[in-house]
C-alpha cells in the first residue's frame, strides 16, 4: 500500500462524517468544526482524487455512484479502526459482549453450562441472542457467533466447538418402529422445523422427495422441536449430539445421518485482536469443548 497516494486524513474524516450524517451541517457538528470547513474538505477530496463524489444539483447534496463506493469503504475502515483502538485500550469493555446462536444450541448446550461462566467471571457482562438468523459480526455489534456449518467461513476466524452430524429423527410410535423409510415415505409423515430455518424442507428436496410433507409442516422454537419429536408429533432434523441420549434410550429413532465431514458448531469471530472480555469468553468456550471431549 502506497500511503503517499492516500488523500489527507482530515478530508476522509469530513467525507465519512457527511456520508454518515447526510449533511454538511450535521457532519460539522459531529466533528466539532464548521459546516464551511466540511465543504472545503469535501472539495479538496474531490480535487485530490479527480472524481465527482457529490451531486450538488438542487438545494441539497447527495453522493454520486463513486461517492457511494468510497463512503462504504470509509465507513467500514473507520469503524474497524475505532473498534481496534477500543479493544487495545480496553474502553470497549464497558459494552456487554454480544453472543448469538440458535435457540436449539442455546437450550441444549450453552445454557446448561452458563452458570459456570457466570460464577467464574462475574464481571463480564454477556448478552445472549438466541436466533436462527445469521446476524453479521460487525464492530460495535455481534462479537461472537456459535453457528452450525463446515469451514471455511468467509472473512471470519473459526474454531471448532461441537463437531456432530445432522440427523433425521422420529419417535418409534410415529414410524411404527421402522428406520428404513425412504424420502417419499417420510414425506407422508408430519414434519417439525425450527422457526427461521429450512433444514427439513431442504433435506426432503435433496433426497428426492416428490412432494413436501403431505401431513403438514409445523414450525416451532428450536428448543421445543426435540420435545415434540419425542412425543411423536413429527419427523425432525437436528444435531446428533443433542439427541444422542434419546437415541441410546430408544426414545427416538435415527432415520438418516449426514456424512459431511467436519460439520458442527463453530466459534466465529472477526479477524483482529480481541478485547479482554471476549478473550475470556473464548477461552471458557474452548475449555468447555475440551471438557466435553474429556
Amino acid at each position: 500500500m502506497d500511503l503517499r497516494r492516500l488523500p489527507p486524513l482530515a478530508a476522509l474524516r469530513a467525507f465519512t462524517a457527511f456520508a454518515q450524517t447526510g449533511g454538511v451541517v450535521e457532519a460539522g457538528a459531529a466533528l466539532g468544526i464548521s459546516h464551511a470547513a466540511i465543504s472545503q474538505q469535501l472539495r479538496a477530496l474531490e480535487a485530490h482524487l479527480g472524481l465527482s463524489l457529490l451531486d450538488r444539483q438542487g438545494r441539497s447534496m447527495a453522493l454520486t455512484a463513486d461517492g457511494e463506493v468510497l463512503a462504504q469503504a470509509c465507513l467500514s475502515g473507520f469503524a474497524e479502526i475505532s473498534s481496534t483502538i477500543s479493544q487495545l485500550t480496553g474502553t470497549s469493555d464497558a459494552r456487554p459482549l454480544h453472543l448469538t446462536c440458535t435457540p436449539t444450541f442455546a437450550a441444549a448446550w450453552l445454557m446448561p453450562r452458563f452458570a459456570s461462566f457466570q460464577a467464574a467471571h462475574p464481571g463480564v457482562q454477556l448478552l445472549v441472542n438466541p436466533t436462527p438468523q445469521l446476524l453479521p459480526l460487525e464492530p460495535g455489534g455481534v462479537d461472537v457467533a456459535l453457528r452450525y456449518g463446515t469451514p471455511p467461513f468467509a472473512g471470519l476466524k473459526a474454531a471448532a466447538l461441537l463437531i456432530s452430524p445432522m440427523v433425521v429423527i422420529a419417535a418409534p410410535s410415529l414410524t411404527r418402529g421402522r428406520t428404513d423409510l425412504t424420502a417419499d415415505d417420510l414425506s407422508r409423515l408430519p414434519w417439525l422445523e425450527e422457526f427461521g430455518t429450512t433444514e427439513a424442507t431442504r433435506w426432503l428436496g435433496r433426497h428426492g422427495a416428490l412432494t413436501g410433507p403431505q401431513a403438514g409442516m409445523v414450525q416451532m422454537p428450536g428448543n421445543l422441536l426435540v420435545e415434540a419429536a419425542r412425543a411423536g408429533q413429527g419427523v425432525g432434523v437436528t444435531v446428533k449430539a443433542f439427541v444422542q441420549p434419546d437415541l441410546d434410550a430408544g426414545r427416538l429413532l435415527l432415520l438418516h445421518e449426514d456424512t459431511t465431514p467436519d460439520s458442527g458448531y463453530y466459534i466465529l469471530t472477526r479477524p483482529g485482536p480481541n478485547r479482554p472480555a471476549l478473550g475470556t469468553l473464548l477461552r471458557w468456550l474452548k475449555a468447555q469443548r475440551d471438557l466435553a471431549k474429556g
